[in-house]
């Protein structure tokens, strides 16, 4: 769902509506390295439906996502730390993007919004695959999986408001 912050001033840079609402996002809780509680979020591009949707076209959405969540970089020692792009209103969280309109509304459930609202930040993973927006838990667990041997995931450290 999409939802326009009031914080958020109009820019052409950023993904449009178009692009925003046909993503698909993940959340749940998990640990980090260090074997510490932290939420997780994953999006990810819905398979294609035109010729328009290329593996290549797909990969270029998803690294403007990247770019306008603060810059996304595959897996290292360290992950980039992006400030300021959660924010929680009540038991809704929402993923805000430089230079759009819009963000996009993450499914929650209070576990994981408890987390996220406890420690103020999540790992969040992007895809540069497709994957269907009605994949359940191990279909994205096989899909985390091959685009992580792949190096086909883009990671950041989303913080809170």
């Amino acid at each position: 769902m999409l939802t326009r912050p009031a914080t958020l001033a109009p820019a052409a840079s950023g993904p449009g509506p178009r692009l925003l609402v046909s993503l698909g996002a993940w959340t749940w809780p998990g640990t980090d390295p260090a074997g510490q509680s932290i939420a997780h979020i994953l999006l990810a591009h819905p398979p294609g439906r035109t010729s328009h949707d290329t593996a290549e076209a797909i990969k270029a959405r998803m690294r403007h996502i990247a770019a306008s969540l603060g810059g996304l970089d595959a897996a290292r020692e360290s992950i980039p730390d992006l400030h300021g792009h959660l924010q929680v209103i009540g038991d809704r969280v929402l993923l805000r993007f430089d230079g759009a309109r819009y963000g996009l509304r993450l499914p929650t459930h209070p576990t994981w919004t408890d987390l996220l609202t406890g420690s103020g930040r999540a790992v969040l993973l992007l895809g540069l695959d497709p994957l269907a927006r009605s994949a359940g838990a191990a279909r994205v667990d096989t899909y985390l999986d091959a685009a992580l041997a792949a190096d086909r995931l883009l990671f950041g450290l989303a913080r809170t408001t």
